[in-house]
């Protein structure tokens, strides 16, 4: 079933988000764990969120109002925890200079630690469990960081990024055995990847966080927005358009807020997300969201309700107003 929907801090899954949320229409929201280079940190202050009665309230109100809840992350350095690097190099990337680094995701071509990232992602969805069966355990949150060893080099990051996806949606299998993981075109991995085939078990999810907000993604005279869907018919093809996720970033207020608080006041370009919104589903998408953090209670208090009824609206698929 295709979903229409929002993305929102782990933080923010309480009583007021869930009174928004029921009243808004929308069919998926995904629970996402703030991101960066902390984002270990967060995913396992998440995990012991999602076992408070604060969580299970919020949950059983989606659930009840018929809304799905996924969660999103980026799940690489849990799911390859930094501190193994003394004991296991090997099972991290080598950088540009030829060295072994801790730093941002992990080899690609090891098959021990490719083993080690399965059974990982196993106890992720078994914390996680996703009412759509979709997961998004994502990458570190870096533009680039493929590995350069002698087995990796000749892989693009693209490639790496899939072989690594593969790897957890396999340890996904073995929690939930109706799972199928996200591969997340963003940023270095826009890209096809040329030597690796997707598992049956993986989708496409595709984020253009290089995108220029003012104008629609698909207007042909935005440059930037250009390089950004550049590949995007390819990816669709190679990966196929079952589950095919955009994740775009209209209501993201975190974002145009530079990732730092307070939060900026927010207003939704509703044109623009209108217009997106039928690109992506004219091209197959069978679900469609945005982030939506920094729209919370920390956000009533300076400004009152952040202005999402016309997103939801456009997410319901209504006719604009007028």
């Amino acid at each position: 079933m295709s979903t229409r929907g929002i993305v929102i801090h782990d933080t923010d899954c309480g009583d007021y988000w869930a009174g928004r949320l029921e009243k808004s229409g929308i069919g998926a929201v995904g629970v996402h764990p703030a991101g960066g280079q902390g984002a270990h940190l967060s995913l396992a202050s998440c995990m012991e969120l999602v076992k408070t009665e604060r969580f299970a309230a919020f949950r059983d109100r989606m659930r009840r109002a018929g809304i799905a809840v996924e969660f999103e992350m980026h799940a690489l350095s849990w799911l390859m925890p930094r501190e193994l690097f003394s004991e296991k190099p090997g099972w991290f990337r080598m950088d540009e200079n030829g060295e072994r680094v801790p730093h941002f995701n992990c080899c690609a071509s090891d098959p021990d630690a490719l083993e080690f990232l399965r059974e990982r992602a196993s106890s992720l969805a078994a914390a996680f469990p996703s009412d759509t069966h979709r997961y998004h355990f994502w990458l570190d949150d870096v533009a680039e960081a493929r590995c350069r060893c002698p087995r990796c080099r000749e892989l693009s990051a693209s490639d790496q990024a899939l072989i690594l996806t593969n790897a957890a949606a396999e340890g996904v299998r073995r929690a939930d055995p109706m799972g199928r993981t996200a591969y997340l075109a963003y940023c270095g991995t826009l890209a096809v990847p040329e030597r690796v085939s997707p598992s049956p078990d993986v989708f496409l999810e595709f984020a253009p966080i290089g995108r220029a907000f003012d104008r629609p993604l698909f207007d042909p005279e935005s440059e930037r927005n250009a390089a950004q869907i550049a590949s995007l018919p390819e990816l669709l093809s190679f990966f196929g358009k079952k589950d095919a996720k955009a994740l775009d970033y209209w209501v993201d207020n975190s974002l145009f807020s530079g990732w730092k608080l307070p939060p900026k006041e927010f207003r939704l370009n509703a044109e623009v997300c209108r217009t997106d919104v039928e690109g992506y589903l004219a091209l197959g998408f069978e679900h469609v969201t945005s982030f939506g953090c920094y729209l919370g209670e920390n956000y009533r208090e300076l400004y009152g309700d952040a202005p999402l009824e016309e997103y939801f609206r456009i997410m319901k698929g209504d006719a604009a107003p007028g």
